[in-house]
């Protein structure tokens, strides 16, 4: 199966073939440059997107991701981010292995083509001019042949007339011998220009067209071999990433399956845990008991004793709701004591870390300054050693106030650690019911006042208002019998009682419970008939009576 031989007479449609297959490769090699580009734009939609979904740096969101979810999250955007890189490899490596090789291809595909048909019409205007050669021959011939025949049918007429003299007869020999010599002649070079042309006409129809059309048909025949190549690889550049997508994919599952529900809930326990205990039973508290007194009460006393009971109910309507009151904004104490304990231990223990990073930079700072002053004093061309040591000593004394403030915190620190209850370790504290409603107004206006950090919440006009009611109403409430004792209590800390309504203690003293925490932080203590007041929870340990009727107890 040859071209040369099959489609000899069909150069023009060869022709039109050949041109067919080169703008198919192009076709081709445009489809894989925009596979290319769709490739580019898919990456690069991929990479923003991934780098939108990034947490911010030093951002409230950052923090956020420290849930498992959350991290596999991350992990996803990761591994979407080295998906994308491996779309920009197949980008990459179809533009050198396919577009730019076959681009090449192509110019050398026609420059060969035009070669090829350039010696295929070269023989065929050869040809045509053999053939033009002998059809000249050949008239030549034919036309001496008729003057040939047309002198000597002359010269017998001539020869046959009498009247005719003998030198015009020798004459007309003489033409019709020319004429036949002529067409001999004719005849010999018609004869010799016809066995060229035959010649010339085998070899263009059996030798040159054969060959050239053959050189057509190998050069076809690697055009649809290496778009063959191509195709297959292009097939390859996908297959090769897909290895290292699915490494890809397998991160995204290995980072679903890591995430942790109950990991991530005791995150949010460790978040926000305020470290308080849930408020008690709120106690029952009687208001008909100032109509108990006796009958001899005169009227005075006994609007008196009305108004009072009017305070006493606005008074203890507020209740002790220390931890919901909304706090006012602005910078905090140093010793983050406006926190729930939880919280203040967990700022307590970043701010020592901080400061241990600090002071690590420090040493690595002196431990450099100390190397170049060694360096100096070796080679002193290099520097005066003595310029280093106004550094090395402002660098100490930053790393002598960095250790006071560790320390500082530290001992904060300890303090909070050693007030937080531990669970099923400590006892936990239950809240009972029991009889005694008879609370001083003036404690009352204490705790609805002051918060457990010593701060006042309300304004100061209505704290002098109380104040002055309270001189009343404990006056009329002088008689009554003072609360029972529900437990004692060890003071575990020193606590200087300056604001109204609490007590002082000291450290290691033993003091009676009277009424125990609310849920505000704050205790009822009573170190004899006449002191008695509120101090922090935190700093006593309270021993509760179990057979106090309504008292409390820790398990």
């Amino acid at each position: 199966m040859s071209w040369g031989t099959e489609l000899w007479d069909q150069f023009d449609n060869l022709e039109k073939h050949t041109q067919w297959g080169i703008d198919i490769l192009e076709k081709y090699i445009k489809f894989v440059k925009e596979r290319t580009e769709i490739e580019i734009s898919y990456a690069k939609q991929l990479r923003n997107l991934s780098k939108k979904y990034q947490p911010k740096k030093n951002s409230k969101e950052e923090e956020e991701y420290k849930y498992t979810s959350c991290k596999a999250f991350i992990s996803t955007l990761n591994e979407m981010n080295d998906y994308a890189g491996q779309h920009e490899v197949i980008s990459e490596n179809m533009t050198s292995q396919i577009t730019v090789e076959l681009t090449r291809y192509v110019q050398e595909l026609k420059q060969e083509r035009k070669s090829h048909f350039h010696d295929g019409r070269k023989a065929q205007q050869h040809i045509e001019t053999c053939w033009k050669q002998l059809e000249s021959s050949k008239r030549r011939f034919e036309r001496d042949c008729k003057e040939a025949d047309r002198a000597q049918q002359y010269f017998e007429k001539m020869d046959a007339d009498i009247n005719v003299t003998k030198a015009d007869v020798e004459k007309a020999r003489q033409q019709a011998q020319l004429r036949h010599q002529m067409a001999e002649d004719s005849k010999a070079d018609y004869s010799s220009t016809l066995q060229k042309f035959n010649h010339e006409q085998h070899e263009h129809y059996y030798t040159h067209i054969p060959s050239i059309f053959q050189k057509i048909q190998e050069m076809e025949e690697r055009r649809i071999v290496r778009i063959g190549e191509s195709m297959k690889t292009y097939a390859e550049v996908d297959r090769q990433v897909i290895p290292i997508i699915g490494k890809c994919l397998d991160g995204i599952a290995k980072a679903a399956e890591s995430i942790d529900q109950k990991n991530d809930s005791q995150l949010v326990i460790e978040a926000y845990k305020s470290g308080f205990e849930p408020p008690g039973d709120i106690e029952f508290e009687d208001y008909t008991q100032p109509m108990k007194r006796t009958i001899s009460e005169t009227s005075l006393s006994n609007s008196r004793g009305d108004s009072k009971t009017e305070l006493k109910f606005a008074s203890k309507s507020k209740g002790k709701l220390w931890p919901f009151i909304k706090k006012n904004k602005g910078a905090g104490p140093e010793d983050f004591s406006n926190l729930p304990p939880e919280q203040r231990r967990k700022k307590l223990q970043q701010k020592v870390d901080e400061l241990n990073k600090e002071i690590q930079k420090e040493m690595d700072q002196r431990d450099a300054i100390t190397k170049m002053k060694d360096v100096y004093i070796k080679n002193p061309q290099m520097g005066d050693p003595g310029s280093l040591d106004h550094k090395l000593t402002e660098v100490g004394q930053n790393i002598e106030k960095l250790r006071l403030e560790v320390q500082k915190f530290e001992a904060w620190l300890t303090e909070v650690e050693g007030r937080l209850p531990v669970r099923g370790e400590q006892a936990r504290r239950q809240s009972g019911m029991y009889e005694a409603q008879n609370t001083p107004s003036v404690n009352n206006c204490a705790q609805d006042r002051e918060s457990p950090d010593g701060s006042y919440t309300e304004e100061q006009s209505q704290e002098n208002e109380l104040k002055m009611m309270a001189t009343d109403f404990d006056d009329e409430f002088d008689d009554e019998e003072p609360l029972p004792t529900i437990g004692t209590c060890k003071a575990l800390y020193t606590f200087e009682g300056q604001n109204e309504g609490t007590i002082s203690i000291s450290e290691g003293e033993i003091l009676y419970v009277i009424e125990e925490d609310k849920g505000d932080g704050w205790t009822r203590i009573r170190r004899n008939e006449d002191e008695e007041g509120y101090v922090p929870t935190s700093y006593v340990e309270v021993y509760l009576d179990k057979n106090a009727k309504g008292a409390m107890t820790y398990i």
